[in-house]
């Protein structure tokens, strides 16, 4: 099987990343696939010798959306190009929606000096002519999507702004040519509503390029580590003319897509390392045979690392002084900060058990607001007879509007790629979008004491470590003491496991200021105090980096190994963190807290706002003799606002400590 996230074209609402996601699940050789509206990308699991990716883009493609597999095509030159057409399109839309409004409101007068009737008729045949322009070029791309959803037995957003828009200008047609002939010959007064078509179209075309920026703003921890990998590299070859000095070395920039296992490539100062190497020489005014690399955006330590012959380099650090030459080891994706971003892409495209049931409520949403537009129809039309059909109308496309999903579908995608996001960016990588929910409930955490809580003294003779003092054995690590105290603080009872004796282990334990702790313990009693503490009702979180914390860190409801340990303890955990620093953990448990606090707060303000305004738009208010009813247009303009709002909510997060 293998895991890929692909990007994905067109999507405008979370019933449109539901039904992607629900047809890629149906493909055969599927096993999984998660799509995320804010990601813009879908996060497929698949056996390549079933189906391929030009299959998945076929199939995607039949229900009017794209996935870019191209290598020669970017996904984010694409998105840039869709937004500056959206961008223009949108100022073309508020061009001819305040003509428009202009002719209707009888602010432009068109034929000065004419009679009412004709003035009027003229006016309305103009308006027509401009509204059609509208829905041809602004809106064209609506009709096609409802189009193709139609044929496919779906419904998103753009059904919704389709039918509002269609209804709204067909109506307004009719009255324009027949309104005196049907309406006027039963003393019916009748009006058209082309202010309202294309002000719905502007409105919801204003709203996406708001939400587009502000989405933009929520994948900036992606850009940045991106931004990390250089494009090009400087190829250490043999100069067979000898043209290039003494050296007999030949320097070339080249791509970086170019270089193989074992080329030898060099770093000036300031440069980033291209790819990950091993050491062949490195030399600077502070030494002779070494140089001092910063890897902060690795392992968030600030402190710069002696590199020097057969040390390990990584891709995206920056060598601080002097040149630095290496064998590359680790090319293309399989560097480590290829693999940091593939990892936190993923798991911005991976979805928290609350987004599953929000995109279940997605699914029967619009199909539930059709029946709803139609029941408003039917019950002005019955109640008022022929008189109130403008106005049954009228209920119904506001009904339409007023109730897209958008801002259901952000609520939670949005809050989880800001929060993962802001981890990534404090070096805690986290696999995928559950463990960020249910770090929020961890009440018990199982801590790992040699390599997790304590190091080990390297300077001292290993034979005779036992006879040596326990302070001069394994030192605490900075912060530890710190670490642990913020999470009993927090409410979180912190158990200390150690295969050492138990003398050693209460020192450590003190040390550290856990109060809970064993000794002697072997892997499979890692697990089981886990599972102990999991039958007592706890949630717990097990942290370790070690081969033999694998067990329970598979166990534990949450798993968080350190970056310095094993493959196999990162492998087997939801979360990594890069660095010694332990304070990391409590950071986590307290971002986790924010995000699902944040999650809450949109999907809250998201299904109040549509609680609230379906019955304003479907006119209920005028059963009670109050004389108020968010008309169509004002609904998209609610609608764009309620969408907007729940992203720059999210965005909050960036700057909440």
């Amino acid at each position: 099987m293998l895991k890929k996230t692909i990007p994905v074209v067109g999507m405008a609402c979370s019933a449109c990343s539901a039904h992607v996601e629900k047809k890629l699940n149906s493909l055969p050789g599927i096993s999984s696939a998660a799509v995320s509206l804010a990601g813009r990308s879908a996060l497929v699991e698949y056996d390549p010798e079933q189906i391929t990716l030009e299959q998945m883009k076929e199939a995607v493609n039949g229900i009017g959306f794209d996935l870019v597999i191209e290598e020669d095509r970017s996904a984010v030159e694409i998105e840039r190009q869709a937004f500056r057409l959206l961008r223009r399109k949108m100022l073309v839309s508020w061009v001819l929606a305040l003509l428009v409004m202009a002719i209707s409101m009888g602010w432009l007068q068109l034929t000065p000096g004419a009679d009412s009737v004709t003035a009027r008729s003229f006016a309305n045949q103009v308006a027509l002519l401009l509204s059609l322009a509208n829905m041809l070029y602004c809106g064209r791309q609506f009709y096609i999507s409802a189009w193709r959803q139609l044929r496919n037995r779906t419904a998103s957003m753009d059904t919704l702004v389709a039918m509002s828009t269609l209804i709204a200008f067909l109506f307004s047609a009719f009255n324009t040519f027949f309104g005196d002939a049907v309406w006027g010959s039963r003393g019916i007064a009748w009006h058209t509503y082309f202010d309202a078509s294309v002000m719905i179209i502007t409105f919801v075309l204003t709203g996406r390029v708001l939400e587009e920026r502000a989405k933009n703003a929520t994948a900036d921890s992606i850009r940045t580590l991106m931004g990390m990998q250089p494009k090009t590299a400087r190829l250490v070859t043999n100069d067979t003319d000898g043209a290039h000095g003494d050296s007999g070395k030949r320097l070339d920039d080249v791509p970086i897509s170019t270089i193989s296992y074992g080329d030898l490539l060099e770093v000036r100062a300031g440069e980033r390392l291209p790819v990950d190497g091993e050491v062949w020489e490195a030399t600077s005014f502070m030494t002779a045979d070494g140089a001092y690399v910063d890897e902060s955006m690795i392992s968030g330590e600030p402190t710069p690392v002696l590199k020097q012959r057969g040390s390990k380099v990584l891709a995206g650090t920056v060598l601080q002084q002097g040149v630095l030459r290496f064998r590359a080891r680790q090319t293309g994706e399989q560097t480590a900060i290829a693999r940091i971003i593939r990892m936190v892409q993923e798991a911005q495209g991976s979805k928290a058990p609350v987004q599953r049931v929000v995109d279940r409520i997605a699914m029967i949403f619009v199909p539930c607001v059709l029946g709803l537009s139609l029941l408003t129809f039917l019950v002005w039309w019955i109640v008022g007879g022929n008189a109130m059909l403008p106005q049954a109308i009228l209920s119904a496309v506001a009904v339409l509007v007023i109730a897209c999903p958008c801002a259901m579908g952000l609520a939670t995608p949005t809050a989880l790629m800001v929060g993962i996001g802001k981890a990534a960016e404090k070096n805690i990588l986290i696999k995928d979008a559950a463990a960020l929910e249910n770090m929020r409930s961890v009440d018990a955490m199982v801590v790992d004491k040699t390599g997790t809580l304590t190091i080990p003294n390297r300077d001292i003779d290993f034979t005779r470590a036992s006879q040596l003092p326990l302070e001069e054995r394994e030192a605490l690590k900075p912060y530890a003491r710190e670490a642990m105290l913020q999470l009993q603080e927090s409410g979180i009872e912190v158990y200390m496991m150690s295969g050492d004796n138990d003398e050693a282990a209460r020192y450590w334990a003190e040390k550290a200021g856990i109060s809970h702790y064993q000794s002697n313990v072997k892997p499979q009693d890692k697990e089981d105090l886990v599972r102990r503490l999991q039958h007592e009702g706890h949630r717990v979180a097990m942290v370790g980096d070690g081969i033999n914390d694998s067990q329970a860190l598979a166990a534990a409801d949450v798993s968080i190994a350190m970056g310095q340990g094993t493959d196999v303890a990162m492998d087997v955990a939801q979360v990594t963190l890069m660095g010694t620093d332990l304070r990391r953990i409590p950071e986590s448990i307290h971002l986790s807290r924010q995000t699902v606090s944040m999650i809450r707060q949109n999907l809250f303000w998201a299904f109040i706002y549509n609680i609230v305004c379906i019955p304003l738009a479907a006119g209920a208010l005028r059963l009670f003799g109050i004389d108020f009813q968010i008309t169509p247009m004002w609904a998209s303009a609610l609608m764009a606002c309620s969408s907007v709002s729940v992203v720059l909510n999210s965005l909050r997060l960036k700057w909440m400590s």
